[in-house]
């Protein structure tokens, strides 16, 4: 199997100046990425599947869908500086998601435009889903993680028949818990900054505060400093830390099963950054 390389070759595309210089793109999926790159490797017998190409156009359109998710709709924040940001991520996002075609189309591979067209899709209905029940406050924290779970694993779902088939539940249930362990990831980080609105900790808040904290949470009247007394005061931070602990446990158990598939090998080496996340989480709360 060649060496995985898809954070470096999407560099060519990602990296530019003004982008650099003006905002700040969300980080780039390589649990998801990577999982996607082993099995298209090792867990097809298909001739025509180029496991590069088809990773680096997923990581593509993902980071288009992801960057799009980080534009701040807030009318109320004046500034040249966040109007060009939000135009860049705007752009940036189309560019990206717009980059699958033309890099498919060049090698011939329809299939593969077809099939992620149609994910692309299936992941808008699901963002619509989801900001509905976002907007109407009805929404619990395990259900919207769930459905965040769901959105993140959707184009790389689309490639699930181009596997072996004793090999399709490995691969799904392996995806579902590497998209948990990624999420809840960034929500932790998420959740120390100012994107924390809407975010996991958010709802977890909302379900569990006093009628006074929620009544607040509800209509917006807190900043940064009251955010952070909130998630110390209702321990947000440790109940996220336990999620992304037992998330890493699941697939951990699962790859116990497989220990004897030497084809599936590498795919503990995906875990090492949320093991040092998780680490370093609970040095902070240590630290607290």
């Amino acid at each position: 199997m060649k060496p995985y390389r898809i954070p470096q070759l999407i560099k060519k595309y990602v990296e530019y100046d003004m982008i650099q210089k003006h905002t700040e793109l969300p980080p780039f999926p390589d649990a998801r990425v990577q999982l996607l790159y082993i099995f298209l490797n090792q867990g097809t017998n298909r001739m025509n599947v180029n496991s590069e190409l088809f990773s680096l156009v997923t990581s593509l359109v993902q980071m288009g869908i992801d960057t799009h998710e980080t534009i701040d709709t807030q009318k109320d924040k004046p500034g040249e500086g966040f109007m060009r940001s939000r135009q860049l991520k705007v752009l940036a996002g189309d560019y990206f998601s717009s980059r699958f075609y033309q890099l498919l189309a060049q090698k011939g591979q329809i299939e593969a435009v077809t099939r992620l067209s149609q994910a692309i899709c299936d992941v808008n209905v699901l963002k619509m889903n989801l900001y509905g029940k976002m907007k109407s406050l009805l929404l619990s924290a395990e259900e919207y993680l769930r459905q965040t779970v769901q959105l993140n694993m959707q184009l790389f779902l689309s490639f699930t028949p181009l596997f072996e088939e004793s090999l399709r539940d490995l691969w799904n249930a392996l995806l579902r818990g590497v998209s948990e362990c990624e999420t809840l990831g960034r929500e932790m980080q998420r959740s120390g900054g100012d994107w924390y609105l809407h975010s996991y900790s958010y709802w977890h808040i909302l379900e569990v505060a006093s009628e006074e904290d929620q009544q607040m949470l509800k209509e917006s009247k807190i900043d940064i400093k009251d955010w952070k007394k909130l998630m110390l005061k209702y321990k947000a931070g440790e109940h996220m830390a336990e999620k992304l602990r037992q998330a890493l446990e699941s697939v951990q158990s699962i790859l116990k099963n497989i220990k004897g598939d030497s084809r599936l090998r590498e795919i503990a080496i995906i875990l090492e950054p949320f093991q040092r996340q998780l680490h370093t989480s609970g040095s902070a709360v240590g630290e607290g």
